[in-house]
């Protein structure tokens, strides 16, 4: 039952208890179950819409064209790696060590290619195999001898960057040359191939949409109006036709440059935001992954390997952090023994939460993660182009945390009191 529940919870205007309800029906209930505490990412969004309006208005550079593709990229990282702790927070755990993870994960990527001569593929292949293989000594460790989540993952934050330090040296680094790599963030698609992936990604959310409301009609099953599949295409359409049409300006400051095109960074964050979404909402594990963290006990009756199911959350994390670590390697053309420590994995926790996954764990989706990333990054980008001074920015984005987590407590409690959560 608490699969069901946490699966409905997550989607926008949710279908309504009757086949036949109107759209007015629709946004009736989903302003029903706002004022009853389930508000989902809409905090984050109308943040990161007010946000906008603010930076825009206080500096012209901001909507342009060359800095809303330098803002893609800044996000890239911190997206990639709460969507992987995104899964470990629906338990209601925690990965403190997700940041070093994904720096020791590039820095053997990095190696694998300058002392190994590995092709850039199978380096990255390294490095992922190597973030798959920290998840699972911590879910393990979690799992199987039941040490908490905080602890043992804080015991591989100090232990991890000590592996970091001997790879590297103290103080050195690893310079990231391969051009495959080094382009994901500083190389941009064909302006034709940008459109081409935008417009087939639009008409596959709209077949997909259509194709499952056809289905549940014939088969008379509850089903959102047909209105709301349209504004849900509509909205996607025009944020994926309207983010491709910006990148595809040119945006060199140089008269005799001509930089067009969608970074490369983009299209990989959306495959895997559509993977971790996938896995979440349409297969049993995903299903699984919900049970156990709206009731761990509910779950284990139910049947489900509660241990296998926290030790592959912390695999999902781990291996999403070492695909971050190397978009950050990629972004900075370097691995360095401080890669991945310091504000990184705060970042991301950050984003996580403010995009709209619950601290107590058994909510939260993928777009949540990508949601809150792109805040984060917005408000680094937006006072950096005001230059404003750095303590501004850890007081505006803690600010912005210690406000999220506060909405997700005071939503919980009210989704408790009027029994929708």
């Amino acid at each position: 039952m608490a699969t069901v529940t946490g699966a409905t919870a997550q989607s926008d205007f949710a279908i309504d208890a009757r086949s036949d309800a109107g759209f007015t029906d629709a946004v009736r209930s989903y302003v029903r179950r706002v004022r009853g505490g389930d508000m989902g990412s809409l905090p984050a969004v109308l943040g990161l819409i007010v946000l906008f309006i603010v930076f825009g208005l206080a500096n012209d550079r901001f909507m342009s064209a060359l800095n809303l593709a330098n803002l893609i990229t800044q996000a890239g990282a911190i997206c990639v790696l709460a969507m992987g702790l995104v899964f470990v927070l629906l338990l209601g755990d925690i990965d403190l060590s997700a940041g070093v993870a994904g720096g020791v994960s590039a820095c053997v990527m990095a190696l694998t290619i300058v002392d190994l001569r590995f092709p850039w593929w199978a380096a990255v292949l390294a490095g992922i195999l190597c973030g798959a293989a920290i998840g699972l000594a911590i879910g393990v460790l979690r799992a199987k001898l039941g040490i908490p989540s905080f602890v043992v993952t804080l015991a591989f934050f100090l232990g991890l960057q000590g592996v970091t330090l001997k790879l590297i040296g103290e103080g050195g680094s690893v310079r990231v040359d391969d051009p495959v790599i080094r382009g994901l963030t500083i190389s941009n698609l064909a302006v034709p191939i940008g459109w081409t992936i935008a417009v087939l990604v639009v008409i596959g959310f709209a077949a997909i949409e259509l194709v499952q409301y056809q289905r549940k009609r014939s088969l008379q099953l509850a089903h959102a109006p047909f209105g709301v599949i349209a504004a849900r295409v509509g909205a996607v359409a025009l944020v994926v036709l309207g983010v491709t049409f910006i990148m595809s300006v040119n945006r060199s400051v140089n008269p005799s440059v001509q930089i067009r095109g969608v970074p490369y960074v983009l299209p990989l964050i959306v495959v895997l935001l559509i993977v971790m979404t996938v896995v979440l909402k349409r297969t049993s594990y995903g299903r699984h992954v919900y049970a156990v963290g709206g009731n761990a006990e509910a779950a284990r009756r139910a049947g489900i390997s509660v241990n296998r199911i926290r030790v592959s959350v912390f695999i999902v994390c781990s291996s999403m952090a070492a695909l971050s670590g190397i978009i950050a390697a990629s972004y900075a053309g370097k691995v360095s023994a401080s890669s991945g420590a310091g504000n990184t994995l705060l970042y991301a926790v950050g984003a996580a939460v403010i995009g709209g996954t619950s601290l107590f764990g058994g909510r939260g989706r993928a777009v949540d993660a990508v949601i809150g990333g792109v805040v984060v990054a917005t408000i680094a980008n937006g006072l950096g182009l005001l230059n404003q001074s750095s303590y501004i920015n850890f007081l505006v984005t803690g600010g912005v945390l210690l406000l999220a987590a506060s909405v997700d407590a005071i939503s919980r409690r009210r989704r408790s009191s009027t029994g929708l959560g």
